[in-house]
């Protein structure tokens, strides 16, 4: 099966599109492809499904759902000319199930932005820049943005969400190194907007601006982002964060020079 989780759900079996859209069997596919390949406990399934409002048919219940999705899997291989036992797809183990899943949009991503990690550390800031956009290409919007998500799957989008915001700044950070204020500039100031308090972000758009001639508007993302620290989490910038707004007020020739620029802690 194919499986992404990198915005909307969606599943396929020989090219057919098998995402159910009852909630709950819906919910029981999230668990199984944001765990893709491992085996998911039944209780990890009742906590997505119930929370602690589980019945006590939970278990039965949960295998008609189980059923369900292997019927889709089923028709669909069948339909498709490939027909394939669905019990080999999703397996019944000890304690749970696993799905069985071919192309899987999350590995992809993993593995670009890995690839874009080895090659920073290498030193190739083309091959790093490029390995991070592929992997971000991978996405389609908010992960599992169309399933109602319980408890199990709201921590999974959590750390989604978190991996996707740190690619994202290691990619911004090499097209800046590469000379791309100018490119990254209206990316930036989106994304600013969206992660308000984030600093290595903050940081990233103060060069940009400065770079494309815009010292007054850099000073300015500062003081954006100082307030919006000390509002929102009682926070005062780093002082790596500080030390970028000094070289900024005193118009430093060294900052128009594209090199690295990160800052220990992001908000």
């Amino acid at each position: 099966m194919d499986v992404g989780i990198l915005g909307p759900l969606a599943a396929r079996v020989a090219g057919l599109p098998v995402t159910p859209t009852a909630t709950k069997p819906r919910k029981v596919l999230a668990v199984l492809a944001a765990h893709a390949d491992q085996v998911v406990p039944v209780d990890a399934f009742v906590d997505e499904l119930w929370g602690d409002a589980a019945p006590r048919s939970a278990t039965t219940t949960l295998q008609t759902y189980v059923m369900q999705l292997r019927g889709l899997i089923g028709a669909a291989s069948a339909r498709a000319g490939q027909p394939r036992d669905p019990k080999r797809v999703l397996v019944t183990r000890p304690g749970g199930y696993l799905l069985v899943t071919g192309e899987l949009d999350l590995r992809e991503f993993e593995r670009r932005a890995e690839a874009g990690h080895r090659a920073a550390r290498a030193g190739d800031v083309a091959g790093a820049a490029e390995h991070f956009r592929a992997a971000l290409a991978r996405w389609r919007g908010d992960p599992l943005v169309d399933v109602r998500v319980g408890a199990v799957l709201a921590a999974h989008v959590r750390r989604l969400t978190e991996a996707r915001l740190s690619v994202l700044d290691r990619r911004v950070d090499a097209d800046l190194r590469l000379g791309r204020h100018h490119e990254v500039l209206a990316e930036l100031t989106g994304l600013v907007a969206r992660h308000g308090t984030h600093e290595n972000l903050s940081a990233h758009l103060m060069v940009a601006l400065y770079r494309a001639g815009r010292r007054g508007d850099a000073a300015h993302e500062y003081q954006r982002l100082r307030a919006c620290l000390v509002d929102e989490l009682g926070l005062d910038p780093s002082p790596a964060l500080r030390g970028l707004h000094r070289r900024v007020l005193a118009a430093d020739p060294l900052l128009l020079t594209p090199e690295p620029v990160r800052l220990d802690r992001a908000g």
